[in-house]
């Protein structure tokens, strides 16, 4: 049963462990994951500005597997909304409208600064950290979580890795307590 909303920013769909870690743990029903497709333009636009090995059409391709494998995840109406809107940088606009729109409790994003929380309790939204999201998905149901990480360990083929492989990987990626929290459950992952 989904109990919140969560609206993902471009900036933690753009690094690939994360995002698939976030697509794995979509999946395990303990919160609805949204975006749009203009969060999709935003983190395609710039992984393909640094990463000259890509092609559009291979991220046109995770992002057709990303809106297939979690239902209803695409905002749509909010673009109207824009307009009316105030934030530090109006570029952030069309993410707080999505979660208006999407009716998303929470907005996951690395840029908190970017959305005050004066101006999204207005809405009932607020902003986490992806280390302070999975932190509370992990205290919510780590059973599950563990199943989403060890899914994600088992679709890398290329190369393959261990669970402290991956723990590290998201480590890195800026996930410390989250990964603390996993650590002792290595063998479930």
């Amino acid at each position: 049963m989904t109990t919140f909303t969560a609206l993902f920013d471009a900036c933690v769909l753009y690094p690939a462990p994360l995002r698939d870690f976030l697509l794995h743990l979509s999946c395990t029903g303990l919160f609805r994951a949204r975006w749009t497709e203009e969060i999709h333009v935003e983190w395609t636009r710039n992984l393909l500005a640094n990463r000259t090995d890509l092609r559009p059409e291979q991220l046109q391709r995770t992002r057709d597997l990303m809106n297939k494998a979690v239902p209803d995840c695409l905002v749509t109406g909010h673009m109207r909304l824009v307009e009316s809107l105030s934030l530090p940088d109006p570029d952030d606009r069309h993410v707080l409208a999505a979660a208006i729109c999407g009716h998303a409790e929470v907005i996951v994003t690395f840029n908190e600064k970017d959305f005050p929380a004066k101006v999204l309790e207005e809405f009932g939204v607020e902003t986490q950290h992806p280390d302070e999201f999975i932190s509370h998905l992990i205290t919510l149901d780590w059973s599950m979580v563990c199943r989403a990480l060890k899914n994600q360990r088992a679709s890398l083929k290329n190369p393959p890795r261990t669970a402290d492989e991956l723990l590290d990987t998201l480590e890195q990626q800026g996930l410390p307590l989250s990964v603390s929290q996993l650590r002792p459950l290595a063998e479930l992952i």
